[in-house]
């Protein structure tokens, strides 16, 4: 009997373990990105308003490759900057020989978007807006499902090329192109 309550117990203490070994808590880059001016990716949509040039000023999408095909110039490195270097990188090249002295305004005009997975409602791709959390996300894709985990949730992000995985509370802020994933509960 005794010998029977104690692999009862040992085995429940394993599966304990066990659970606990997937947690895996935000590394300190998952909060400090947060405080450095926004990086553009593939998918964001950025309006360049270049002042006097009808012609110029549009909204250009970074592709793939993170650049985006800006009329006289050609392809700019738009991946890992912020909207105010790129600013600066248009009217260096628009100075060369195009205009004289270019006053170029770029602004986000769309995020790329961001992916809720796992026990939601209806799990998939959803818009990305400004001061957006966990919370609201999951709000957006249906809510949680009667199974999920409603304590936390892992993001996937995206910080200066690296791809790190992350438990965070429902109540912390998104970045675009962030994954969320919704666990199921144990009990």
């Amino acid at each position: 009997m005794r010998c029977v309550r104690f692999l009862v117990h040992a085995t429940l203490a394993m599966l304990v373990l066990t659970g606990c070994s997937s947690y895996r808590p935000a590394p300190a880059a998952f909060h400090e990105v947060l405080e450095q001016p926004y990086r553009l990716g593939a998918g964001d949509r950025i309006r360049v308003t270049v002042f006097e040039q009808e012609g110029l000023t549009n909204t250009y999408s970074v592709d793939q490759s993170g650049y985006i095909a800006f009329p006289l110039v050609g392809a700019v490195a738009a991946r890992g900057h912020s909207a105010q270097e790129i600013e600066g990188q248009l009217a260096a090249k628009l100075r060369q020989g195009y205009l004289r002295d270019p006053d170029v305004s770029v602004e986000i005009d769309r995020y790329r978007p961001i992916f809720v997975m796992g026990e939601v409602g209806s799990a998939g791709q959803y818009s990305y807006v400004p001061g957006m959390t966990v919370q609201k996300a999951i709000a957006v894709a249906g809510g949680f499902s009667a199974r999920a985990n409603q304590a936390n949730v892992d993001i996937t992000r995206n910080i200066n090329g690296k791809v790190m995985t992350g438990r965070v509370f429902t109540s912390d802020p998104l970045l675009p192109g962030d994954t969320i994933y919704v666990r199921e509960r144990l009990f």
